[in-house]
């Protein structure tokens, strides 16, 4: 049987883009190999799974040989690519004894490399998909690209994790991603499809080998019963296959800014940007868990605005190409969002106030941020709360396991995505209110100090149900660890018994 040639100049990047899919740590040894295929045509191509994505390159010439297919560890191919020059090949052939062998120059030898062969049929079946293509451009590409790494990678908001192709208003499709501090949307597209799509945020789709692999189609599958209906990407060598995420996409329409509702429109200069985007890298930051940095509009002139320390004073640095319009304006909100707006190339910048989205956008792509405030600190020093009255203090003494945190343990985060357009999160800040206050009857003011008690509470019970899943997640750790051991010594095992029948008496 002719073995399989590998190119060392394709089969490097090739690894690549397949160990985007290779799961070290996963207990199932096939997902850990690399399935190495020959068509009846010549064509080879290499395949990597992670059990609910596929991936696979076709090299650019065919080969002759007879059709078969073979699983090789990745490790082994990837430690074999590091000896290798670009000019180099390598080939992969079956041995004896469900083995196989890696071969490859070594001065003026051969040298061999021999592993144990899994069975093709252990490799799960990649899903065949018949639809009709759908021409992805390049907008629309790096539009899915941008909405991915604006989606969310919190695993309980599993929706959120990848990019939505909106297509409910047939009038306007979008391409949208979100992670409820920011939000990406572009649009101008029309595509073919009856539904809504949500593309899961995999590392393979931002590859940048892939996004620059010719042109893409997409195509989504047939429906099937008790099954996931699978989509595929395609470009001019690579295939990924996968299924979307299933459910309904948040109504992320109703935290875009009504139109006309901007109160200062700041226009950066496009080629200029790069300046600007050093400027925030060097600007002072007094808040490191929310990045704080402010954008203001100060008599016509465009500012940012940043502190070493809570107690500092504000530095106000001018950025000469801004073309500022509107009334003075100022806005705090997280720099790495800010960073990544303008590196998406949006340099319209629209403000409200200083507790309404931040609208950034060009053309038909936009991204909307969440303010945050400006005094937030990681730990600010605020004055202790009065004392609890005694039904609160019996209220809070029913739960002794969760005893009320302290105010400097709370430092205030960015604002959420509100739940409707014109809406507020229901929290509002007391630190201004005036003294006259206090002198309420003690009624309402028992009620409020109960329900800041068992808010307090509540958020305890949150600590320890974080700490309970913390502790799990080092349990399953150690797990993985022991189930690594043993299968190192399987291993070592197996490596012995080969050996021992090699032995001749």
């Amino acid at each position: 049987m002719n073995p399989i040639t590998l190119p060392m100049a394709e089969l490097k990047p090739a690894l690549t883009g397949l160990g985007k899919l290779i799961q070290k740590s996963h207990g199932l040894p096939v997902l850990k190999t690399i399935k190495v295929e020959r068509t009846a045509e010549g064509w080879v191509s290499l395949t990597a799974t992670d059990l609910d994505a596929f991936a696979t390159v076709r090299l650019e010439q065919p080969a002759e040989g007879e059709p078969f297919a073979m699983l090789v560890p990745h490790e082994d191919l990837a430690r074999t690519v590091k000896t290798c020059g670009k000019d180099e090949n390598i080939l992969v052939a079956p041995g004896n004894n469900q083995t196989g062998f890696i071969q490859y120059g070594l001065g003026s030898q051969i040298a061999e490399i021999q592993f144990e062969a899994l069975p093709v049929a252990e490799f799960p079946e990649t899903p065949r998909i018949s639809g009709d293509p759908i021409p992805l451009p390049a907008l629309l590409r790096s539009s899915i690209r941008e909405a991915m790494e604006c989606s969310s990678t919190d695993c309980t908001r599993l929706i959120l994790n990848g990019a939505c192709l909106d297509v409910t208003n047939p009038k306007a499709h979008y391409v949208v991603g979100t992670d409820g501090r920011h939000l990406f949307s572009s649009n101008s597209f029309s595509l073919p499809l009856k539904d809504s799509l949500i593309i899961p945020n995999h590392k393979f789709l931002g590859w940048p080998q892939f996004a620059t692999d010719g042109e893409w189609q997409l195509r989504i599958g047939l429906p099937e019963k008790d099954k996931r209906t699978p989509f595929q990407i395609t470009s001019r060598r690579w295939r990924f296959t996968s299924h979307p995420h299933e459910g309904n996409f948040p109504n992320w329409r109703q935290v875009i800014p009504a139109p006309n509702s901007a109160a200062t429109t700041v226009d950066l200069d496009a080629e200029k940007i790069g300046g600007v985007l050093q400027t925030i890298q060097r600007m002072p930051c007094h808040d490191a868990n929310n990045g704080t940095i402010g954008v203001a509009n100060t008599n016509g002139k465009f500012h940012l605005l940043g502190k070493s320390t809570g107690t500092a004073d504000w530095t106000r640095v001018p950025i000469d190409d801004a073309k500022c319009s509107g009334k003075d304006t100022s806005v705090f909100l997280n720099r790495e969002l800010l960073t990544k707006a303008l590196g998406f190339g949006l340099t319209r910048i629209e403000l409200i106030d200083a507790r309404s989205p931040l609208r950034l956008s060009n053309g038909g792509r936009q991204m909307i941020i969440m303010p945050v405030r400006a005094d937030a600190t990681p730990a600010p020093t605020t004055p202790p709360p009065p004392a609890i009255p005694a039904a609160a203090a019996a209220a809070a003494a029913e739960q002794p396991q969760n005893p009320p945190p302290t105010t400097a343990e709370q430092p205030k985060e960015e604002t959420p995505m509100p739940k409707e357009p014109n809406g507020t999160n229901g929290a509002t800040n007391t630190n201004g209110a005036s003294r006259s206050t206090e002198t309420k009857t003690e009624e309402p003011k028992a009620a409020l100090d109960t329900a800041i008690a068992q808010v307090e509470i509540v958020r305890g019970d949150f600590r320890n149900a974080i700490a309970g899943l913390n502790k799990l997640g080092e349990l399953l750790k150690q797990v993985q660890r022991e189930n690594k051991t043993s299968d190192k010594e399987i291993q070592s095992v197996r490596q012995t018994l080969r050996s021992l029948q090699g032995v001749r008496i």
